[in-house]
This record gives structure tokens, C-alpha cells and sequence, in this order.
């Protein structure tokens, strides 16, 4: 059962911040799809979805087909295509939802062509071929690619509306070399099946980190993920966006949405030389007062922030203490001289002008802040505010 205590809280002007500045930087003729795959990076998919559906989203990308139908559930009738992987038994009920359906191998093509076939409705199967450019994912090869444009079933009710790719290192360097030259490579695939099957109208490739550095990279639409949740994709990314467009710009363009929050549950006073949680991995080197939370890693809070990390209580920072426990914390509030139980704690966002960011939490913990994000246990509370 969820407790309020221990809860994500989502800011829906900061979720409007983020999608104008894309906006503003893409180009109108080219649609802007939100992925909101993984429980929206961590974020809540319903609740993402529920400020999507506000601000006018065209288009949703997901990963899985039950990521679909909670979309579909909500009455979302815009466009929803699933990036990953569809059981052959349930591509009957992709296409009686109409949700599109990414097709990277021979077999998947296949399956989707007999299900079709099998299905009660009378709907479109739309479906997006995925490309490998050079990141050895799902995809289809370019030799496989001279091979399936004679095998795509002639069914009028099989489209193909899009083609796309996904670039293997545009984040984590400011040397896009390798980034250019898969481009290079998708743009001569769409060309081949371009020549067989006439124009295609969706072509994508253009993730958060491609929209920021190359917004000309976006065809026909972009996949925007990381950054919609006002999260920079690398440093490298935030280093290059700086060297193109200037920091002031920068500084601006993206507002974390999120705010992870919990409570001071107990005070504790704590002698000198006295040892805190399991392992006795600390040890007080003074008379401490020492708060504990009621949050730990089944939350999704990292034990590798044990001794690391630190958390906000009245605006100040507070070191974690000890190991981080499956359902407990313990932080030292012994310089937060007003500290006292039922006090808001922050794990992540802001509090009065102090700020834990993804990306503290992901240095502590030795991870990337999609991370950090994305494992914040699915059953803590999500609510929306201003």
C-alpha cells in the first residue's frame, strides 16, 4: 500500500517549461513524440501522460505493448508506438488497439504480417522499421535491408509509416564523428527502401541529446526522453550545448519536474564512539543527533549513497550516515540545530535554495542520472503540483 510520506511530487510548470523550449527550437513541420517508456523514466506514466494529454502531445513512444494499453486505457487516441519488443501472440492485440509496432528482424515482419491476418477488427497495421546504423541493437542491417524491401507483404492494410534509427554515442563525447556517420548510414537505407516503396512519411533518428546539439537531425519527428523531464542527458551534452548556443541560454532551457520527499520519523541522540546500522561501517566522532528516515533501497534510493549522499532537512544538507537499509535511512542533523521529527525530507530536488540534483545522487552512486530516475520504486506515490 503507498504511504504519503515517502512520495515524487511532479511539477506541471516545469513539464511546460521543458516541452515549449523544444518547441521553440524544433522546427514546426516536425511532430514532437514523448517517450514515456519505464514508467516514464521513473516519473509516473500516468501522471506524465495526464500533463501530456494537457499540453497537446501528438505523438507517445513506449517500450512495451502493456506500457500501450495503459495509454490507450486513459483514453489517449493520439499515435503510441512501441519501440521494443511485442510477443508474437500479442501483436493481434497491438493491432485491434492500434498501437504501431517496431519491426527489426524477418520474423518479427512475418508475425505481424499473420496476425494481421487473424485479427477481428478491420484497423491499419502501422509499423516502423528499425534501422542499425552502429549501435547492434534491434534493427535491420543494411544488407537485410536490400532483402526485406522485396519481402514487405503487398496487403494494402500493412503500412509502413516510419523508419528509424538510434545513435550509439551522441551523449557521452563532444566528438560527434561517429554519430554523423551513422546518419550517414540511415540516410542511405531510407533511400533503398524509399525506391521500392515510395515516400515514408515518419523518418526519425533525433533522441534528447541529438534534438540539443543537431536540432536539424529531426526528419519528421524527434524522440524526446530524457531532457522532457528537465534532465541533461551527459555532461558532454550540457559541455557542447554550452560551446554552440552559450551559457546563459543553456542555463535556462531545461527544469527538472521531480521531487522526491520523505520524513524525519525519529531523533536519536547519539554518544561518541557509538556505531550507526549494519555492519558498523560508521562511527560517531561526537556526540550526534542522528534522524531517521523511513525510506531506503527498496524505494529505489541506492545503498551505494551509504556514507556518500546526503539528504535536505530545512534547507540543509544532512550526510548520510552508515548503510542505507531496505526500508530505512539514517542522516546527521546534529549542525541542523531545529531539526525535529515530522520534518519534510528531500532525497531529490529542491529545498529552500538547496538543491540534490539526478546527477549528484548518480556521482555518489556511480551511475548515470537516467538511473537514478528510473528506479525510484513504482510504488511510491506520484502526485502532480504547480
Amino acid at each position: 500500500m503507498a504511504n504519503n510520506y515517502n512520495r515524487v511530487e511532479l511539477s506541471s510548470k516545469s513539464f511546460s517549461s521543458n516541452l515549449d523550449f523544444f518547441n521553440e527550437i524544433i522546427s514546426d513541420d516536425v511532430v514532437i513524440s514523448i517517450v514515456i517508456k519505464s514508467n516514464a523514466y521513473g516519473h509516473g506514466i500516468r501522471e506524465i501522460a495526464e500533463m501530456a494529454i494537457r499540453y497537446g502531445v501528438e505523438y507517445y513512444c513506449v517500450f512495451s505493448l502493456e506500457e500501450a494499453l495503459i495509454l490507450r486505457e486513459m483514453k489517449i487516441t493520439e499515435p503510441i508506438l512501441v519501440l521494443g519488443y511485442i510477443p508474437p501472440e500479442k501483436l493481434i492485440t497491438a493491432i485491434e488497439n492500434d498501437i504501431r509496432i517496431t519491426v527489426y528482424n524477418i520474423e518479427t515482419l512475418r508475425a505481424v504480417a499473420l496476425a494481421q491476418g487473424k485479427c477481428t477488427t478491420e484497423n491499419l497495421v502501422h509499423i516502423h522499421l528499425k534501422l542499425e546504423t552502429g549501435t547492434n541493437r534491434f534493427g535491420f542491417s543494411k544488407a537485410q535491408v536490400q532483402e526485406i524491401v522485396h519481402m514487405m507483404p503487398t496487403d494494402e492494410s500493412i503500412i509502413i509509416e516510419g523508419v528509424f534509427t538510434h545513435f550509439a554515442n551522441i551523449e557521452d563525447t563532444t566528438d560527434h564523428t561517429y554519430a554523423m556517420k551513422q546518419l550517414g548510414n540511415f540516410n542511405e537505407m531510407i533511400m533503398i527502401i524509399e525506391k521500392y516503396h515510395g515516400n515514408i512519411p515518419i523518418k526519425h533518428c533525433a533522441c534528447s541529446a541529438a534534438i540539443l546539439l543537431f536540432p536539424d537531425s529531426g526528419f519528421s519527428m524527434v524522440r524526446l526522453g530524457i531532457s522532457l523531464y528537465g534532465l541533461w542527458p551527459s555532461k558532454e551534452t550540457y559541455l557542447s550545448c554550452i560551446l554552440r548556443h552559450g551559457r546563459e541560454k543553456i542555463d535556462k532551457a531545461l527544469t527538472p519536474i521531480i521531487c522526491w520527499k520523505s520524513i524525519v520519523a525519529q531523533i536519536k541522540e547519539i554518544s561518541k564512539g557509538e556505531y550507526i546500522g549494519y555492519g558498523c561501517t560508521y562511527r560517531t566522532t561526537r556526540e550526534s543527533k542522528i534522524a531517521v528516515i523511513p525510506t531506503g533501497y527498496s524505494d529505489g534510493y541506492d545503498r551505494l549513497a551509504s556514507g556518500r549522499g546526503y539528504v535536505l532537512i530545512r534547507g540543509e544538507r544532512a550526510p548520510v550516515r552508515g548503510r542505507v537499509c531496505m526500508n530505512l535511512m539514517m542522516v546527521d542533523v546534529s549542525d541542523i540545530s531545529d531539526a525535529h521529527v515530522g520534518d519534510e525530507v528531500v532525497l531529490l530536488g529542491k529545498q529552500k535554495g538547496e538543491v540534490i540534483s539526478a546527477e549528484d545522487i548518480a556521482s555518489w552512486t556511480e551511475t548515470i542520472n537516467y538511473e537514478v530516475v528510473t528506479r525510484i520504486s513504482r510504488h511510491l506515490p506520484r502526485e502532480i503540483v504547480i
